[in-house]
């Protein structure tokens, strides 16, 4: 069992591909970073499963669900696990480190490859993740770039990333260039998975450096803004963009 003590813990890069084996509806809510979905129950069945739970027992779910998972496996490991190797090593997890992990672990470790599962299963990544967003200061001194709309900020901020700048981007994190712009393509991810990606980002900052942040309001579109970056942001010293109408009109920042 691996344990997770930080957001972006390191032992994560040591294995072939962490493996997310909750249903289909649960990984696109949220999901560890790089995690790939290979369900061992489907939307359908996991309601299937947990309706016979409640309603029949425990017994016949466990049966029926064991059933479903060896399928699933059967299937995983036919098709997207086909071409991985005999020194693959995969991170597997689910909910909560329970059952459903557990059991694919137990089939891919059968056929002889190291697999690893996450204690605690997403819960426990999730709990690190609330923590870092919500109760841990920003670990670097922020710098607000602050301008009217059309004042280019957010070129400016990918410019001085591409020149080594530390920078969070937090409108490309929600997937949203502001109340007139708005939506990027694709839409905007879930607060979750909003908060997922801007904790990995906190937690990878240095210390010893400034990060440059947007000026935002305690809203981008439909996500809220955490605490613990909110408060950062309204206590940092800003940098005022002046622009004038005529070149903000024909910007698109």
């Amino acid at each position: 069992m691996l344990k997770l003590r930080a957001v972006a813990d390191p032992a994560l890069a040591g294995f072939g591909d962490i493996i997310d084996v909750r249903a289909p509806a649960e990984f696109a809510q949220d999901h560890l970073p790089g995690a790939i979905n290979l369900p061992v129950l489907d939307d359908a069945e996991r309601v299937r499963v947990g309706t016979i739970y409640k309603q029949v027992s425990p017994f016949d779910a466990r049966k029926l669900g064991a059933a479903l998972v060896a399928a699933n496996a059967a299937r995983h490991i036919s098709g997207p696990l086909s071409d991985r190797g005999g020194g693959w090593k995969p991170l597997v997890y689910c909910w909560r480190g329970g059952q459903r992990s557990g059991g694919f672990a137990t089939i891919l470790s059968q056929i002889g490859w190291r697999v690893a599962r996450l204690e605690g299963g997403y819960k426990a990544w999730r709990a690190l993740v609330v923590d870092r967003v919500q109760n841990l200061p920003v670990a670097a001194p922020v710098v607000v770039l602050d301008g009217n709309t059309g004042s280019a900020k957010t070129a400016i901020l990918h410019r001085l990333a591409a020149r080594g700048a530390q920078v969070i981007d937090l409108e490309g994190l929600a997937r949203h260039r502001g109340s007139l712009f708005g939506a990027m393509p694709g839409g905007q991810p879930g607060q979750k998975m909003f908060e997922g990606r801007l904790a990995v980002a906190l937690e990878r900052l240095d210390p010893s450096r400034p990060v440059l942040v947007e000026a935002e309001s305690s809203r981008i579109g439909a996500l809220t803004v955490p605490k613990a970056m909110w408060q950062a942001i309204c206590a940092a010293p800003r940098i005022r963009l002046e622009v004038p109408v005529a070149a903000r009109a024909t910007s698109r920042s």
